[in-house]
């Protein structure tokens, strides 16, 4: 009997390695961004064309490579980090199981040009899909610069599942801003397909976290810091009225290593918990050290989960400083610099003495309504003293005060015991035509049918309206576009601004009238013209994109199908809305025209019907 148990060749192993490593470009600009971070380097450049499908090229003034180690970082399992497996446990560095540059010369082709700082020469390595086709001596200027060309090149298969380039590009962008966030000692530039798109000078973690995200999050930080026994905590959180509704700007460091972890992030979330509205997500950038001993960051094969000794304790220090952060900005006094002390005094001073009110004269026989009214005369509500003024008739003011008679004098006259009469705040009764119907708390719609009544959850009904009108506009491409008056300038982080001219084609068919105004900014021309006139361009483009990212991430839609439901919750007439009576039957008309006019977006009723049978048998009781 043959054996069946074989060693696989290593260009097949390396695939089966890159397919845990390198799952799309992003994967490998991390991977590449890291090494470079580990080689001493303070200032790294990333250049990346088509989304990082054509080539992913990293430029670092690091400690460089030998001849020698510029071959062997590209053999499986060979690295500089780590020597025996006691040193798991003391691991500092963002990279040390020796996969990466293997994996990704497996799938790829890469050129690696490298210098030490000591060395006259450098070298020059080529290798496509795990083979060496040349190495040589070079002039380089040192530090390391490496390329990668025709990502999964020889496994189309695996690049036919790649996204589109503004898919894998937001990806490459958040896997900077998380390497970026975490050193802000070193200088990063991201250039894509020729235009730069971040440029990060050296400072502190203040500025860097407001050149990733934009000048607006200045305002936005509170800071976080506390120092035990156990971990070193310290960072940003968001002020709570900033919150999203998606899950945006959350960040945890651990060692200065990214990571994803449900049980400290619900540390976070549990202080906010008083102070944050529903549905709502913070804004922190938190960075923990820790000793190295304590954890465990071999258990996933892009190093994003750790284990702790003593999660419990770590849980509680994060809660407790966080909302001890909260509290200092809750409680802190605020401070006016540009106010003037002397005028502070003058208050003050002003404020110990008597305050005499104002004496006001007036004529009380003044009536606006009198035809007795002469030219050049004196302001009728002052008193005149003076002799020669006519004085005029008071005879019949006492009708502007009267009170006018309800429009359903038979509603008023209804009373219950005790003679309390009926108060109709919020039910506005009208009757068009044949059809009864009335508004009820400003929330539900009352309708009139012949077997009873229906009753109608105005929001919801509204946004099943709109959500099927922008699906046909979006198949038509004829979405009808209001121009408003002064065009708005909107600035968006990078991987927003990605978004929008991936999203742009839609939106414009939509009614949005929109353009690219410089890097990372748009500007709003026009908004459809269903959204009426008290819509904020800009307010409804930032709800637009943060809808559309919350559908992405839980509901998984298709892109139009997405806009169209982000749009319509957006601006659909809110709970609380009052509506004329036009407004309501018109709403009531639309919503039957509806293709599912009895289900909301989100699978709930829209319309409950209650006959007279169920009415009398409630009475029968």
């Amino acid at each position: 009997m043959f054996d069946i148990i074989q060693l696989l060749p290593d260009s097949v192993a390396n695939q089966i390695a890159a397919g845990e490593v390198v799952q799309r470009p992003a994967s490998a600009v991390k991977e590449l961004i890291e090494n470079a971070i580990d080689s001493g380097a303070d200032r790294i450049q990333l250049l990346v064309k088509e989304a990082g499908k054509s080539l992913i090229q990293v430029i670092d003034n690091g400690c460089g490579m030998s001849i020698t180690d510029a071959r062997m970082c590209f053999e499986r399992h060979a690295t500089s980090k780590i020597r025996k497996a006691e040193d798991l446990f003391t691991i500092r560095t963002m990279g040390f199981r020796g996969e990466a540059m293997a994996s990704i010369a497996a799938i790829s082709q890469v050129e690696l040009k490298s210098r030490r700082h000591e060395d006259e020469l450098g070298t020059c390595i080529r290798i496509e899909g795990s083979q060496v086709i040349s190495q040589e001596s070079i002039s380089t200027s040192a530090g390391t610069l490496i390329s990668v060309k025709n990502l999964f090149y020889n496994t189309p298969a695996r690049r036919n599942f790649l996204k589109g380039n503004s898919v894998e590009m937001r990806h490459i962008i958040d896997e900077f801003q998380r390497v970026a966030l975490a050193k802000p000692e070193i200088y990063f530039t991201l250039h894509h397909d020729g235009n730069e798109v971040f440029h990060l000078p050296k400072g502190s973690l203040k500025q860097r976290i407001i050149h990733l995200f934009g000048s607006a999050y200045n305002q936005k930080l509170v800071p976080v810091e506390e120092d035990t026994s156990i971990i070193n905590l310290k960072g940003y959180v968001g002020k709570p009225e900033f919150a999203k509704k998606t899950r945006g700007e959350q960040f945890f460091f651990v060692n200065n290593r990214f990571i994803r972890d449900a049980y400290l992030n619900h540390a976070v979330f549990s202080a906010f918990q008083e102070v944050l509205q529903p549905d709502s997500f913070p804004l922190y950038v938190l960075f923990i050290d820790i000793d190295p001993a304590n954890i465990d960051i071999n258990v996933h094969p892009t190093k994003t989960e750790i284990k702790y000794q003593d999660e419990k304790a770590i849980y509680a220090i994060i809660r407790s400083a966080v909302k001890r952060a909260l509290g200092k900005y809750n409680i802190s006094p605020t401070l006016d610099f540009n106010q003037e002390t002397g005028f502070s005094q003058m208050i003050t001073t002003k404020a110990q003495e008597d305050i005499v009110p104002p004496k006001i004269s007036y004529n009380p026989d003044f009536n606006p309504f009198s035809t007795d009214l002469k030219p050049n005369r004196e302001i009728p509500f002052l008193r005149n003293n003076g002799e020669g003024r006519k004085e005029r008739s008071s005879s019949g003011w006492e009708s502007l005060y009267e009170i006018i008679k309800p429009e359903y004098p038979e509603i008023n006259q209804l009373s219950l015991a005790g003679n309390t009469q009926i108060e109709l705040v919020n039910e506005k009764i009208h009757k068009i035509g044949e059809r009864q119907i009335f508004q009820l708390h400003n929330r539900f719609i009352i309708s009139q049918i012949k077997s009873g009544f229906m009753l109608i959850d105005q929001q919801a009904a509204h946004e099943r309206i709109l959500y099927e009108r922008f699906l046909v506009q979006l198949e038509n491409r004829q979405g009808a576009s209001q121009q408003s008056l002064f065009p708005q300038s909107v600035s968006l982080n990078a991987a927003d601004f990605e978004l929008v001219k991936d999203l742009l084609p839609d939106i414009q068919a939509l009614g949005f009238q929109i353009r690219e105004f410089g890097r990372n900014t748009i500007v709003v021309e026009g908004i459809p013209a269903d959204l009426g006139n008290n819509i904020s361009e800009i307010e409804m483009l930032e709800h637009l994109i943060e809808g559309f990212k919350n559908n992405q991430s839980t509901l998984k839609l298709d892109k139009r199908d997405n806009l169209a439901r982000s749009l319509a919750r957006n601006s659909a007439v809110k709970t609380g809305t009052a509506l004329s009576a036009m407004e309501m039957n018109l709403m009531v008309d639309e919503l039957f025209g509806c293709n599912m006019p009895n289900t909301s977006l989100n699978g709930k009723p829209v319309v409950i019907t209650i006959t007279i049978e169920e009415l009398i048998q409630k009475f029968d009781k």
